[in-house]
């Protein structure tokens, strides 16, 4: 038998955890809890071209899992191998309200999900049509509160649908104002747009990607935003709170970047500091805003832990004030 020498014999073993090292990694696979095509669905494919020289080149893919309101999306990245290739772009309503919402929850926010960083911000809007607007002297969310008052319950203003952000957040306008509106659901932005502009509804709450086109076409008016200070993608729109009746008023749609509970912290802060450095970037803040998004990040996985933290009784507010509950 020939005797191989036993020094490259042991090179050669010592070099076989560098070729380990080497090995590229496995896809991260971004979850989308919504159909494509969608604003979320969007920003997944933003992120998707514009990580992977943020992460050595490792593979980005967007797997869309809708249905159950964004729940079923979420319920695939907690049970997801807690291993650093999977994340999700999970909204506040799924974290911080679908617990009150729903009789039982697939999943605990708490337990099964882990936060890396908050990736945008945005707010329901409150759009009329413009040729009613300018007939009804609809120049404001106060003027039209004070227009409401003298006609109760004949604002009709549509919304997404019970349980949505948006009756939630049209519910609290009612309660906090005082002040009857009919409201009125539907089942996507489109139609609503559609009678808003037509006349067949006074009102539309809707998300701002939905609204802004029309809005920029001079079709409807921006009254006002549901955040407490005005969104940067809109900065001539007022927010609710500016009008006393509303003072305090503050409510808003951001999505955050998840993983499951148990992947290691190593990883968790490999991804917290590509996501910010993408955040940071003219170039994505601008990709995101006909999206109808702000970008923004968290200063660490623990701030965005914090925030959701300090959103969940908000939102637990909206809920018992709207009524509204999943079966």
């Amino acid at each position: 038998m020939t005797r191989l020498p036993r020094r490259p014999l042991l090179l050669a073993a010592l070099a076989l955890p560098a070729v380990a090292r080497a090995q590229p990694r496995r896809p991260l696979r971004i979850v989308v809890p919504f159909p494509a095509g969608g604003a979320v669905d969007s920003l997944a494919r933003v992120m998707a071209d514009r990580l992977p020289a943020l992460l050595d080149q490792q593979q980005v893919v967007v797997d869309n899992r809708s249905g159950g309101g964004g729940l079923i999306g979420a319920d695939a990245v907690a049970k997801a191998a807690p291993d650093g290739t999977t994340i999700g772009i999970i909204g506040a309503a799924t974290l911080c309200a679908a617990p009150f919402l729903q009789q039982t929850m697939p999943f605990d926010v708490a337990r099964d999900l882990r936060a890396v960083t908050q990736i945008t911000d945005s707010a329901v809007l409150l759009a009329v049509g413009a040729q009613l607007a300018e007939s009804r002297g609809w120049t404001g969310m106060g003027a039209l509160l004070d227009w409401a008052r003298a006609n109760p319950g004949a604002f009709r203003v549509a919304h997404s649908g019970v349980a949505t952000v948006t009756h939630l957040v049209m519910s609290a306008v009612v309660a906090q104002a005082r002040v009857d509106m009919t409201l009125v659901p539907y089942r996507g932005g489109a139609q609503q747009a559609t009678d808003l502009i037509a006349g067949t509804i006074e009102g539309s709450a809707d998300l701002p990607a939905s609204l802004m086109p029309h809005a920029a076409a001079g079709r409807v008016r921006l009254l006002g935003t549901s955040s407490g200070t005005r969104l940067g993608l809109l900065p001539d729109v007022p927010a609710f709170a500016e009008t006393p009746a509303l003072s305090g008023f503050d409510v808003r749609s951001w999505n955050a970047i998840m993983v499951p509970a148990g992947t290691p912290e190593a990883e968790i802060a490999r991804l917290h500091a590509a996501i910010a450095q993408l955040g940071a970037t003219t170039s994505f803040r601008d990709a995101l805003r006909p999206l109808g998004y702000d970008a923004v990040t968290s200063a660490s996985p623990g701030a965005a832990a914090q925030l959701i933290r300090d959103e969940t009784p908000r939102w637990q507010r909206l809920v018992q004030v709207s009524g509204a509950r999943i079966e």
